[in-house]
Order: C-alpha cells, then structure tokens, then sequence
C-alpha cells in the first residue's frame, strides 16, 4: 500500500478506537519520574502490580532520582517486589536514576532541551533500558513526539493486514511516523488505545464479534464469515 492509504487506515483506526474506549488520559502517574519508573516497572509486569510497586516507593517516600541513588539495591528490590523481576529491575533504576543526575542534574528542563533522536540514543545506553522504554519515556515523560510500538500494536497492525507478522519496531515506528503529524498527545492516545484494544479485545484469543475493527480486520472477517 502507499502512503495515503496507510494514513487513512491509521487514523481510521485511531478515530474507531477512541469512539469505542474513549479517552485513555495516559500516562498515569504524578510527574515525569514516576512515569520514567513506571515505564522500567512495566516490563513483563502488568500494570496493577506496577502501581502496587509505584506506591510502596511512594510510601516509603523514595520517588525521586536522588532517592533512588541513596537507597540500597536490596532494600529497592523490596519495594519493587510486586512487579516482579524485582532485582533486576531494582538495577534498572538505580542506573536510570544515575543517568538522570549524572547527565541532566535531576531536571526534566533539561533533558526536554537535548535533541529528540540524541537523548533516545542516550536512553538506550541505559541498563535495561530498551526501544519501547526509551520511547515511553520520550513520550510521556519528556515530551517528545516519538510513537511507542509495543506488541498490542505489532498484534492489531499485523491481523489488520498494516503490517508482516514480523515486522521490525523501527519499521513500524517509521509506519506511524510517517503517517501522523508529530503530535505528542495523539501519539500519546493513540498508544494508549491500542493498549487497551489488545488487552481487553484483540488478545490472544480475539473476540472478534465485539470488534470496532472487524470490518478491516482480515483475522475479524475470517471470524466472522464476511
């Protein structure tokens, strides 16, 4: 397909979710290093046992990047320990929160004035810290329009017939980049219902009968007999 079809389908789609969910408001959390933690918390964890993990840090009052420095790493694994893989994530942070004073002396401002594509290279330097964390963390927390692709998005765009099953991140990055004006709180909703339409509807096993997207969804139409 060329350019103008993949624009039309993706804001076809954007506009179908957002009228089927409504409005996400992502990301959730109190300030741009919480969503920064949330974001490292989030790998292979579902996001309740993330916000257990966000409030035992909140109530042992240790949100902060300087905190986290301070903390020893088994009494920050403890807290961590809802999210699960709790020591390697307790890692994670410590050289988030590191990167953070060393490099930006703990100010967002700062970190909003570095180039979009220098600061992702910078982020992906980080321990644990991949192409879908750097991303959130452009987008949500510094504010950086770059479009987050997580498996939701790879498992809708793929039985849509977007993409090839196994499309590359960079690929499909480039796919919405391409065709979406660099708006960073569409890019943000979008991610968001994408999201929630993979988690609570296009899963594993979809059900297609409920689907907004049926009618596009070569996977919908097969389900369906149409």
């Amino acid at each position: 397909m060329d350019a103008k079809p993949h624009r039309d389908l993706l804001e076809e789609l954007y506009e179908r979710l957002l009228e089927f969910h409504g409005p996400q408001h992502w990301w959730p959390g109190d300030g741009w290093f919480e969503i920064m933690v949330g974001a490292v918390l989030t790998q292979a964890a579902s996001w309740k046992n993330v916000e257990m993990a966000l409030g035992n840090l909140k109530a042992a009052g240790v949100l902060s990047p300087e905190s986290i420095r301070r903390m020893d790493g088994d009494e920050l694994a403890a807290l961590l320990y809802p999210s699960g893989y709790y020591n390697s994530k307790a890692k994670k942070l410590k050289s988030l929160a590191q990167f953070i004073g060393d490099r930006f002396s703990d100010s967002v401002e700062r970190l909003k004035e570095k180039d979009v594509l220098m600061l992702r290279e910078e982020l992906l330097g980080i321990h644990g810290v991949g192409r879908e964390t750097a991303d959130a963390i452009l987008l949500y927390a510094v504010g950086k329009a770059r479009f987050v692709v997580d498996n939701y998005t790879k498992r809708i765009l793929s039985r849509i017939g977007a993409i090839e099953k196994d499309a590359s991140y960079s690929s499909i990055q480039r796919l919405f980049e391409e065709n979406l004006a660099p708006e960073i709180e569409k890019y943000s909703e979008y991610h968001a219902l994408l999201v929630r339409h993979g988690n609570s509807v296009c899963t594993t096993k979809p059900t297609c009968d409920r689907c907004c997207l049926a009618d596009l969804c070569e996977t919908g139409r097969r389900a369906l007999g149409t």
